[in-house]
Formats: C-alpha cells, structure tokens, sequence
C-alpha cells in the first residue's frame, strides 16, 4: 500500500478486527452482536482501502457484495470473497438496532473466521509488503 488514505482505511480495518477478537476472547456476557458489526466492518473496511489503493472512491455503503463486485473490477482474485460478502453483509446494519436480528455464538464465531480469512486474503492477494508493519514502515 502507498497510498495514505489506503493505509487509514487498513488501520480501521485491523482495529475492527482486533476488538471483535478481545470481546469474543474477554467480555463476558461476550456481547455477541457487536463481535459480528466489527468483523463485517473490517471487511468492509479492508475492501474499501482496496478501492481506494487503485485509485476508485468508496461509497458510502455497508453492501459488502457491492464493494466485491467493484473489487473485482480491478482483480478476479476477489472472487475468493463473494461468498464471505454475501454471509457478512448482513452484520452491517441489523445488530446495531435491537430485536432486530437474532445473533448465536455460532453466528460470532463465523463472523470472526470470514473477517479472519478476508484479512489472510489480503495478506497473501493483495499486500506488497508485511502487513506487521505500521504506516510509517517501522516494524511492532
């Protein structure tokens, strides 16, 4: 990533991700909708910094399979994620709204695991340098 915008959008991203990891792994009751909004938002967010990495303007949109679709655009490789897209999107909107969607552990274990491999995706499709690296290119 060269981009600085891009590289903000990847530091979200991995700051969804590791906060849904620590509720899932510390909180208890573990609160098992906010666990699944994280993972789709660092989806969404990995998929965003991609967009704007190649130059394109993210829309405003939780619609995971719309910004694959656009993902693809640049690179076939996405394919690999319509499916996790599709089964995530839905972690956008629906559990930040009570009563409105009923969420399992099980439901909080996929959502991790699809944010997980998106993040694997990344690391081995996408990123041209470690991605334990900070923005500045120090290591942690």
């Amino acid at each position: 990533m060269k981009n600085p915008e891009s590289l903000d959008w990847y530091a979200f991203a991995k700051m969804d991700m590791d906060s849904a990891v620590v509720l899932n792994e510390h909180a208890r009751p573990k609160p098992l909708e906010i666990i699944c909004y994280h993972s789709q938002q660092s989806v969404e967010k990995m998929l965003k910094e991609y967009l704007i990495e190649n130059g394109i303007n993210a829309p405003r949109t939780h619609d995971l399979p719309l910004l694959c679709d656009m993902c693809l655009e640049i690179s076939s490789d996405f394919s690999e994620l319509v499916d996790i897209c599709e089964l995530v999107t839905v972690y956008g909107i629906q559990p930040r709204y009570p009563n409105e969607i009923d969420i399992t552990e099980d439901d909080a274990r996929l959502a991790l695991k699809y944010s997980s491999d998106v993040h694997n995706f990344f690391e081995a499709n996408v990123f041209e340098y470690n991605v334990d690296n900070n923005a500045d290119g120090d290591e942690k």
